[in-house]
């Protein structure tokens, strides 16, 4: 009977121990000096723990002080100096998934007011017309961890895949498109260079859609990330006649003003077709990268 006992017990052991590996240790933070560690223990720990009170201070000084000590050029500063201002009205970094939605939207909102002005000063100040094959948007930094799931299939068959607000599917494989031919890219050209006037109208509905915080509209916007290393374009399919393109160049995006409902998402990706059934009823990203090889 103890022998069964301490088997058990020895099996359960077994089983907690890898799990607990996997969690931080903290044990020893009182005695860091750096960064990047106190800023993950502030994240994680609970609020009421009481090396908060020592940790935060030394946080904002260590911060304040590597900003001071910075070269000019040194990429890292703003980082710094962003956490520095948010410890300063808040007890860490960890921002909530609304508030880096909300981040998102107004990143959108600068680009696209950027847009709208420069389409007015096109149409303002007529020149010829010249095909520009690759535009790319700025990528908005995000520190939510979308729900990701391989929904690639080969070029001859099919597959779908419900999302409701974020489908991610990347992939870390790189020069995809050096040999690859877009069959699709003279499409992709056409839809990427059109005129002013039609530039600054879709401009105008995608800022007043980013604008519009009544949830009875009818519309709302669609953000496509794409990772990839080849343009695609985006085709969102609804009932009867209502149809969208959106062409997506590589290592960029684009956003889409469309109805609220139910969509099948297509597109193909370096050759792969991508293919997901989704419920839009809020604004939402969609980002896709490489296929498996």
């Amino acid at each position: 009977m103890y022998k069964f006992l301490f088997f058990i017990f020895a099996l359960f052991a077994f089983t907690i121990v890898p799990a607990q590996q996997k969690m931080k240790n903290y044990n020893n933070i009182i005695k860091s000096h750096n960064i990047y560690e106190l800023d993950a223990f502030l994240r994680d720990a609970h609020p009421d723990d009481p090396r908060r009170s020592v940790l935060k201070p030394r946080l904002m000084d260590l911060l304040a002080d590597y900003i001071k000590k910075a070269h000019p050029d040194d990429q890292r500063v703003a980082d710094m100096q962003g956490k520095l201002a948010m410890l300063k009205r808040r007890p860490s970094t960890k921002i909530s998934f609304d508030e880096m939605n909300e981040i998102i939207r107004q990143k959108q909102i600068r680009y696209y007011q950027e847009q709208l002005a420069k389409a007015q000063r096109e149409l303002a100040n007529p020149t010829p017309r010249t095909i520009v094959k690759k535009t790319t948007v700025p990528t908005p930094e995000r520190e939510t961890t979308p729900k990701r799931s391989s929904i690639f299939t080969k070029k001859s068959s099919s597959s779908t895949s419900s999302a409701t607000e974020i489908k991610s599917v990347t992939n870390k494989s790189s020069s995809v498109a050096v040999n690859y031919e877009n069959p699709e890219q003279a499409e992709f050209e056409m839809l990427m260079n059109p005129s002013a006037e039609e530039h600054k109208n879709k401009t105008v509905k995608v800022l007043n859609s980013l604008f519009d915080n009544d949830p009875t509209s009818k519309d709302t916007t669609v953000l496509i990330e794409n990772l990839s290393d080849c343009d695609m374009i985006m085709r969102i399919e609804g009932t009867g006649y209502t149809k969208y393109r959106l062409a997506v160049p590589a290592k960029g995006q684009n956003t889409i003003v469309i109805l609220k409902g139910q969509y099948l998402f297509s597109s193909l990706v370096c050759g792969a077709q991508y293919a997901s059934q989704k419920t839009v009823s809020k604004a939402i990203m969609v980002s896709l990268g490489n296929p498996p090889k």
